[in-house]
């Protein structure tokens, strides 16, 4: 556990606890690596996300046609870059052959997400959460427009990849660097002779 430090709320506190842990589960070399982490994280997420939910519009998953009930289908992917606080993200969106896919984590105009949203994605992947704990951080991102079974079918996709990357094998040595720093207002002689010889004027005056 860090240590507390003063003034700091309890969102901060555990903004630097989940940095911490995810620095300690991958070989971080600098503040690239750190982003390009978050980055694959986020991209993970709303990829398999966007997945899910175009298989619950279309009633079936990828190649099981016997259960089909539907003339339209899957047709490719298409690239979407989005803007988020470490920087461009790029992802690849699912399409469907009638372009009535309309997916809610990510409407089509949309090209960025929050960063309130982006916490609670890398939450589920830094933390060992259960399937109900990343059921509910689902249902936050969401809100309460999607159905229980596409809830289930979002953590069934998500929930293999987060548990792979929480039990990676760790190295036996990371160095980490943390940095502080503590601001003084210092008036310099030149400074205080200005003001002095300024209060001087204004008294002759």
């Amino acid at each position: 556990m860090s240590r507390k430090r003063r003034n700091e709320t309890e969102e901060q506190r555990a903004r630097r606890e989940l940095i911490s842990d995810f620095l300690s589960a991958v070989n971080i070399q600098s503040m690239d690596d750190i982003q390009e982490l978050f980055k694959e994280a986020l991209a993970g997420f709303m990829e398999g996300s966007l997945e899910s939910e175009l298989d619950s519009e279309l009633g079936y998953e990828p190649y099981d046609v016997k259960n089909k009930e539907t003339d339209n289908s899957r047709n490719g992917h298409s690239k979407k870059t989005l803007r988020t606080s470490m920087g461009k993200v790029d992802i690849e969106v699912p399409r469907d052959r009638n372009g009535e896919f309309e997916p809610k984590i990510l409407p089509k105009n949309q090209t960025s997400i929050s960063l309130d949203m982006e916490n609670k994605i890398i939450s589920m992947y830094a933390k060992g959460m259960s399937t109900s704990d990343i059921e509910d951080h689902i249902r936050d991102i969401y809100g309460l427009e999607i159905s229980d079974t596409t809830v289930s079918c979002i953590t069934d996709k998500v929930l293999p990849v987060a548990k792979e990357w929480q039990q990676r094998p760790l190295e036996s040595v990371y160095a980490v660097v943390f940095l502080d720093a503590i601001h003084y207002h210092v008036r310099s002689e030149v400074e205080l002779s200005r003001n002095v010889q300024s209060e001087n004027t204004q008294n002759l005056g």
